[in-house]
């Protein structure tokens, strides 16, 4: 049975999930380590394909159709801040129904603009569809500089008008066609100018548009809309405009990140995994090539990916029996987004390895908490560590700064010798469904206190 979006709203801050309200309650985890995390696990949707999928709801006033939507933080924020322009919200499990026929305004609020980044998304849909807009500065993760240039020079080449104060005013007319080169590969600003192209009149192309899977992933719901978007999965898109889009169902794609994550939980606490629909096999190959660095294996049947227990574990050299590097990078380069884990994963693996962070320039500084548990990590500058394992880690008091960062602690402490308690950890809420739930399903001995 569907439920209104308060009412689910309701349930994020007092049931699974645990969220705080507005008086926000700082959650902590206390986690007992050495316990082995395993079994079959079930991944959710992709958290960097959903929310961008939330904002294309305003694109139709049809009902829009989402399976398998992570029930985490980021997405209640951006139901809160649909429903508040007066798009319709309904939850049925893990199936949202989404209806923008009557919005009441195109001004967002300011302050759930400040709690997630991806509010930024609805710039690209509400001038296309409305035309004008007014978001507030975006939230999100302290995780380095990240700028908005590369939106406003995509939706300004497609006509709209952008006045820059204490908010982004944009108006337009029916947008125009336009070819763009972008001077970034920029997932959330190719995400934003493709949904403005996609009811621009005549056919605009993004060059060096990124093409990580949730951004494939996007555009293909795009097209079931009715949309005319070719080049998927390329860094060339080509938007043929259309008059209007329509409604759709359709089911987002595994999180990568999430399986990532898991994989990691499972082989440093020396666990055996099974993953169902783990996700696309080329999305896998991506990931496994850092992963086999680190000494990881992995076997697929299908889409479900099979992680045997693995004891006894080499950091694998380069050629030359050089040092080996893991580097993030834009698709089909390793995710960012996976580095915070691997870091952990290596210190838990014999031999080393650096890890060279490209993307942003304050992801690294999460290392210190590893070091203060036993790590052996030399900082480089902010952009690089080095790694030498294995080194048995003992719990430790922490502070998780963003999502990805708290992911990697909580993992650290899964194995550490000894009790570990995180604080701030209804951060990781933003990016991971009922994390603690979800974990001591797989054995994890851990507590959420908030």
């Amino acid at each position: 049975m569907a439920i209104c979006a308060s009412y689910f709203f309701e349930c994020l801050e007092n049931s699974f999930l645990h969220i705080p309200g507005e008086n926000q309650v700082v959650a902590k985890f206390i986690i007992k380590g050495e316990n082995p995390i395993g079994g079959t696990f079930h991944p959710r949707g992709n958290k960097n394909a959903v929310l961008p999928m939330l904002a294309s709801c305003v694109l139709t006033d049809q009902p829009l159709i989402l399976h398998n939507v992570p029930l985490i933080n980021d997405v209640k924020v951006m139901l809160q801040l649909l429903e508040s322009i007066g798009v319709s919200v309904s939850l049925d499990d893990h199936t949202l129904t989404l209806c923008a026929a009557h919005l009441k305004t195109t001004e967002l609020d300011p302050q759930l603009c400040a709690k997630v980044r991806t509010s930024i998304l609805l710039a690209g849909p509400m001038i296309a569809r409305h035309g004008h807009a007014t978001i507030y500065p975006p939230g999100g993760d302290v995780i380095g500089r990240r700028r908005l240039d590369t939106h406003f020079y995509g939706l300004r080449s497609l006509g709209a008008e952008i006045i820059t104060d204490d908010a982004y005013r944009l108006k337009a007319g029916r947008l125009s066609a336009w070819k763009m080169v972008f001077d970034e590969a920029s997932v959330t600003a190719t995400e934003n100018v493709l949904m403005a192209a996609v009811l621009a009149k005549g056919t605009s192309t993004i060059y060096n548009a990124a093409c990580e899977p949730h951004v494939q992933d996007l555009a293909r719901l795009l097209n079931q809309m009715g949309a005319d978007i070719s080049g998927i999965g390329t860094n060339m898109l080509t938007i043929s405009g259309v008059e209007e889009l329509r409604g759709a169902e359709y089911t987002v794609q595994p999180d990568y990140i999430e399986v990532g994550s898991y994989i990691t939980a499972a082989v440093v606490t020396g666990g055996q995994l099974t993953i169902p629909d783990a996700g696309e096999p080329q999305t896998l190959q991506v990931m496994q090539r850092a992963f086999s660095k680190l000494g990881v294996d992995w076997t697929r049947d299908g889409r479900t990916l099979i992680v045997p227990q693995q004891s006894a574990r080499s950091i694998r050299p380069d050629e030359g029996n050089a040092t080996p590097k893991i580097e993030d990078g834009i698709w089909p380069a390793y995710p960012s987004d996976l580095m915070s884990v691997s870091i952990v994963l290596a210190t838990q693996t014999q031999g080393t390895a650096l890890f060279f962070e490209k993307m942003f320039e304050s992801r690294m500084y999460f290392v210190d908490h590893l070091m203060a548990m036993g790590a052996n990590i030399i900082q480089c500058d902010p952009h690089r560590v080095v790694v030498i394992g294995p080194t048995r880690l003992r719990g430790s008091m922490l502070t998780s700064p963003d999502i990805r960062a708290g992911m990697a602690m909580l993992i650290a402490a899964c194995c550490a010798e000894g009790e570990s308690v995180i604080k701030n950890a209804q951060v990781i809420d933003r990016g991971y469904e009922a994390i603690e739930d979800r974990l001591a399903a797989l054995g994890a001995d851990i507590l959420r206190i908030d």
